[in-house]
């Protein structure tokens, strides 16, 4: 089985095929899904899908882009913690650093990061970081937030950042996520970082419906593509397919403790 924790299946671009986004994922053993929130206020929208579904789960928070919108950026951790008592939520943000759209100021978006990295410690539920462009600032706020704080769970999710960062959000206790782009032909130095990143705290997903792998890169990405990520991320590492679908899902589920693991047979009829 594999999982697909960053997905975004509410946007427009996977809502009207839905039925056969799932059908398809289903079809490639893609057992679990996780709708990422980017608004608070829009969680509503995505407990409907979730509810309607067994095998997928949501998060609650406020993607960097939308730090500075007046419904986001007054939100505490106290109200992000208390979305978090609805079962089919397990996990928070995504929220941290977007230097390359600017399309929030930094300070917005760096209190937005440490508000969640707050609610991430508060609940024990993982935090889905957003990092493009921001590096340095992502490694500061990390590491001030674990010495005066403590760990927290959470995930560089979609990573495309440098050696440095991946080296010490694992020495601080994070998990590193890749996408389709590790399939990408020029893309040697994100695989070499791959590498590097111990079995142990991989994992892998869609960003759908974004970021689609090869062969489809360019189209509209979709949860049972994460399937061409494990057999790129397999080959990086030196593992079988079905090694790599095995370790990236066991680290889901000891990481995302919210989510019920589902039997084989439950996978099967689902």
């Amino acid at each position: 089985m594999l999982v697909d924790h960053h997905c975004h299946l509410d946007f427009p671009q996977l809502e009207a095929d839905r039925a056969g986004i799932l059908r398809r994922a289903k079809a490639a053993n893609v057992g679990v899904m996780v709708t990422i929130a980017t608004r608070v206020h829009q969680l509503p929208k995505l407990l409907a899908i979730c509810e309607a579904h067994d095998n997928i789960y949501c998060s609650v928070g406020t993607h960097p882009h939308n730090a500075d919108e007046p419904e986001e950026r007054g939100i505490l951790a106290d109200e992000i913690v208390r979305l978090t008592a609805h079962p089919k939520v397990v996990a928070i943000g995504e929220a941290g650093l977007d230097y390359f759209y600017k399309k929030a100021s930094p300070e917005g978006q760096a209190e937005g990061f440490r508000t969640h990295i707050e609610a991430a410690r508060r609940t024990g539920l993982p935090l889905e970081i957003h990092t493009r462009d921001a590096d340095q600032d992502t490694i500061a706020i990390l590491e001030q937030a674990h010495a005066s704080g403590g760990p927290f769970p959470a995930i560089l999710h979609c990573y495309t950042g440098g050696p440095e960062l991946a080296a010490r959000a694992v020495e601080l206790g994070l998990y590193v996520s890749f996408t389709g782009v590790l399939t990408f032909k020029k893309n040697d130095a994100l695989r070499e970082i791959a590498r590097a990143v111990p079995l142990d705290r991989l994992l892998v997903e869609t960003d759908a419906p974004y970021l689609a792998p090869e062969p489809y890169r360019g189209k509209t990405n979709e949860p049972s593509y994460v399937a061409h990520t494990a057999a790129m991320l397999a080959k990086v590492k030196g593992v079988s397919q079905d090694d790599i679908a095995r370790i990236t899902t066991d680290n889901f589920f000891r990481l995302f403790t919210k989510v019920k693991r589902p039997s084989e047979t439950e996978s099967a009829s689902a």
